[in-house]
């Protein structure tokens, strides 16, 4: 199998994904119910966090990547690359995979301990034990994704059905039913509530992991050529993705925050213990295991979904050499396997780091952060490409802009960048909610991310100026 079968637009009969895959494609990538007792340590004031976060970040950057894809339907290389140039082109991409090197540890994390809630809870902590699934788990997805795109995307949307929406829709009827029985609720219901206490920046910073939740739409544009007119169909299927992740996740934090206190809410094991003390209070326990089992599956879609999505953006650039010839090579079913079993090895790597650290939680929330702030990078590129390919390429046939034309896009980068510079700001601070290990301080925590940041930042450049220098050399 050459190179060119993997990029080839086959005809209309033969391609594999249609609007609503792709729009369960869209929701996977971008809805975790993991992320849910992050945000619900905000309690009502969720509401308010939200409804920024989507006006000036989420709406904006899913409405530019509409208008791109309809007329540029490979994603976020091709978009930068052609705005910004090739070295743009490439960090991008890299930035958007890259920031899932971080992430995967985590989300492995988070089935590993859910796998023992009710079975042995304290086995969630032991390093072997985490070491075992994380590894077993990602590198059994990475041979699974050799089987080709329309195995593994059909795989992800009865994952994101079965294992996100049921249990979202299950959890806020549970909570619904708690309120109208007249049980305790850990959160009051005010004008008052719906404004957080904001006593100093760190009070912002779980602001940053809300984002994180949000992120993501654009990133299944690298699937676009391999939909049924992608041009008129992706713009449908972001906005599928888009109501559904809005209303799960909104819905869904408040469901945990009705009934676990905020100082209670672990980050790891906070959407369980939210299920059991709902299924508990009705005699229901056995219906906990039933939920364990879907929340895994749809961590697992969601983790396949990121893994072909991110994957194939990142192959796209081989096409322009911005990476070794070596991984240019695909499988019989088109999937990028050098690619593949490279971004394995990086997160075998990222997973003994993220053990290596003493507190769940504190480890959970510095890959978090290091994985937002690489993806906002990225998102101030993709807000930059938007109004310079309306500069660039004005007579372009797009099948679907932006409203308000140039001033309307403008407006919309504007938005969008200011929130990616004020959260990527924000970031670097330790959250209050979040212990630090023994012995680390506020300034060491500060330190430790800009200097990681940077070293990412870095990394795609280094790569493309090495790759770029040896191959004329050796011309």
């Amino acid at each position: 199998m050459t190179k060119k079968a993997f990029m080839h637009t086959p005809s209309k009969s033969s391609k594999p994904l249609g609007t609503f895959t792709v729009g369960m494609l869209s929701l996977a990538v971008v809805i975790s119910l993991r992320n849910l007792p992050l945000t619900a340590k905000h309690g009502l004031s969720t509401l308010l966090f939200y409804a920024i976060a989507v006006a000036c970040f989420m709406l904006p950057y899913a409405l530019i990547s509409a208008e791109l894809a309809s007329f540029k339907p490979q994603g976020i290389y091709v978009w930068t690359r052609d705005a910004l140039g090739k070295w743009w082109g490439f960090f991008s991409i890299w930035m958007q995979w890259f920031h899932n090197m971080t992430w995967y540890p985590a989300m492995l994390a988070f089935i590993a301990s859910t796998l023992v809630y009710k079975m042995n809870p304290e086995l969630a902590h032991n390093k072997v034990y985490l070491a075992v699934v994380i590894l077993t788990g990602f590198w059994g997805l990475t041979f699974f994704n050799f089987l080709g795109i329309n195995t593994s995307a059909l795989f992800s949307s009865i994952c994101v059905i079965f294992g996100t929406l049921v249990p979202g829709l299950i959890l806020v009827s549970l909570a619904a039913f708690w309120i109208i029985s007249g049980n305790p609720i850990a959160i009051s219901f005010t004008w008052k509530d719906l404004f957080p206490e904001i006593n100093n920046m760190s009070s912002l910073v779980l602001l940053s992991g809300m984002l994180l939740a949000l992120c993501g739409l654009e990133a299944n544009a690298n699937l676009a050529s391999d939909m049924i007119n992608p041009r008129k169909n992706y713009p449908k299927a972001v906005g599928i993705g888009a109501i559904f992740t809005l209303a799960i996740l909104v819905l869904g934090s408040l469901s945990i925050a009705i009934v676990i206190p905020k100082e209670e809410i672990s980050l790891v094991s906070g959407l369980i213990k939210a299920f059991s003390l709902f299924f508990d209070k009705y005699n229901l326990s056995w219906m906990t295991s039933i939920i364990v089992t879907m929340t895994i599956a749809g961590s697992l879609g969601e983790l396949n979904a990121w893994m072909l999505a991110g994957t194939k953006g990142l192959f796209i650039s081989t096409q322009n050499d911005c990476l070794p010839k070596k991984f240019k090579k695909v499988n019989s079913k088109s999937v990028p396997t050098n690619l593949m079993l490279f971004q394995a090895i990086v997160v075998t790597i990222f997973t003994l780091i993220f053990l290596y650290l003493d507190s769940a939680d504190l480890a959970y929330w510095i890959l978090s952060a290091l994985s937002i702030q690489m993806y906002l990078a990225m998102y101030i590129c993709l807000f930059i490409s938007g109004p310079v390919l309306r500069i660039k390429e004005p007579k372009a046939q797009r099948l679907y802009s932006v409203p308000g034309k140039f001033i309307g896009i403008c407006i919309l980068s504007f938005l969008g960048i200011v929130s990616c510079i004020f959260t990527l700001w924000i970031s670097f601070l330790p959250p209050q909610e979040i212990t630090l290990l023994s012995g680390a301080n506020k300034i060491g925590y500060s330190l430790f991310l800009l200097l990681s940041f940077s070293i990412n930042c870095l990394i795609p450049f280094s790569i493309y100026y090495t790759h770029n220098k040896l191959s004329k050399s050796l011309k």
